[in-house]
């Protein structure tokens, strides 16, 4: 195979370079050991206490190291995406005293632009610097195009599923890994559509070690399929889209939900692959609660207590919702409270080392615990102000009484 030609022909619109790249998104000017941290949530319009966890341990993260946090939308699945949903989210989080240093934000009239030089900040804005790194891959023998249709797929599954055999395109089931180039140019002169896929080195008999920020050393066996990258609409996907932008944007360490570990092999061989240094990753356990004698996640459907909203309709300050959520993230915050009751929360030393690797779990009453000790260290106009403000958004007639005595 010539891979070079096959480069060309399947992107022949792509004049620039992954050195073209490097110059336009430089090296960032920081102190060292300064963290360059993000938040990167799709935007589907529900913002939830997990935001506000990874997004605090973002914030501190790169503010206590004097470094960046910034906001990328990872918009490129359009069928999740809902209307104003990139607005609502960076309201919310700076309701709660989250605020970026660049990425997507909000002018004085509520519109989205780009804060920084690392954008556009949004993935579906990113397109052609995706297809320089795939053209790249496809050069170098490590992506190829698959003509599968979704009918060969599921019949892949199917027989996958019948012989008890782990699902997904490898081995013999990945029929355009090794095909000719006479085969991919009569594909692509009929006109069939195609994904770009990875072409895998792993093994999946092999595992190798792995240290997390917050799980510390895992054994992870290694990636064997040959994930899509590009889909056929020359979208990339989640994966692809994420190890560009996080290596074009500097990122230094990524705080994600553990949901994302069983996708972990395959990341580190795309960095591995694209030439990238891997960041430093901090996987945060799921919040969870007592269900009868049992823990369960938290769930969107069950637990009005999951969306940011429902703190705000309760009447909890934003300081108690803060001051909750560092007692949930690092265990030692109260004894530093107990000793530093009247101290800024932001002279707190935060270390992802002592979350708890198995997750959290929610409590409502320790929540308010917490904010009774928060109100009680407030002053009596501050309690009043914030009370009225309340009361005028979700109790009318006692805003009304407040202000009239």
């Amino acid at each position: 195979m010539d891979y070079n030609y096959l480069a060309e022909l399947l992107f022949p619109d792509v004049t620039e370079t992954p050195e073209d790249m490097e110059k336009r998104f430089p090296k960032r000017e920081l102190p060292e050991g300064a963290v360059v941290s993000r938040m990167a949530p799709s935007p589907t319009g529900f913002v939830h206490l997990g935001n506000l966890m990874q997004g605090l341990t973002s914030e501190r993260l790169a503010h206590q190291s004097g470094g960046i946090m910034y906001l990328r939308v990872e918009d490129t699945d359009a069928k999740r995406e809902v209307k104003g949903a990139t607005e609502t989210l960076i309201e919310m989080l700076s309701h709660y005293g989250i605020f970026f240093d660049e990425g997507a934000a909000l002018d004085e009239n509520g519109k989205i632009y780009d804060k920084g030089i690392y954008g556009p900040y949004k993935q579906s804005r990113r397109a052609a610097i995706y297809h320089v790194y795939a053209k790249k891959l496809v050069k170098e023998g490590k992506a190829y195009p698959c003509f599968c249709t979704e009918e060969e797929l599921t019949a892949m599954r199917e027989q996958q599923e019948a012989n008890k055999e782990t699902t997904g395109y490898y081995g013999k089931y990945a029929i355009w890994r090794d095909r000719p180039l006479e085969d991919v140019q009569a594909a692509l002169a009929a006109g069939k559509p195609w994904v770009l896929r990875f072409r895998s080195t792993g093994d999946g008999e092999r595992q190798f070690k792995f240290d997390d920020l917050v799980k510390g050393k895992l054994t992870v066996t290694e990636n064997n399929v040959d994930h899509v990258l590009l889909k056929s609409d020359g979208i990339p996907t989640y994966h692809f889209a994420h190890a560009v932008d996080d290596h074009l944007m500097r990122t230094t360490h990524v705080v994600r939900g553990d949901e994302w570990l069983p996708s972990l092999p395959f990341h580190i061989q795309l960095f591995q692959a694209l030439g990238f240094k891997l960041p430093k990753y901090v996987h945060i356990g799921p919040l969870m609660k007592m269900d009868g004698s049992s823990k369960r996640k938290l769930s969107k459907r069950k637990d009005p207590e999951l969306a940011l909203t429902y703190y705000k309709a309760e009447g909890f300050p934003i300081p108690s919702v803060r001051e909750y959520i560092m007692t949930v993230l690092n265990s030692n915050f109260e004894d530093w409270r107990r000793a530093n009751p009247d101290a800024d929360i932001e002279s707190f030393k935060f270390s992802p080392k002592k979350l708890n690797p198995a997750g959290s779990l929610f409590d409502y009453a320790k929540l308010v615990d917490v904010s009774k000790n928060v109100i009680s260290r407030m002053g009596a106009e501050d309690v009043y102000t914030q009370l009225l403000e309340w009361a005028k958004e979700f109790d009318t007639d006692f805003a009304a009484k407040l202000e009239a005595d």
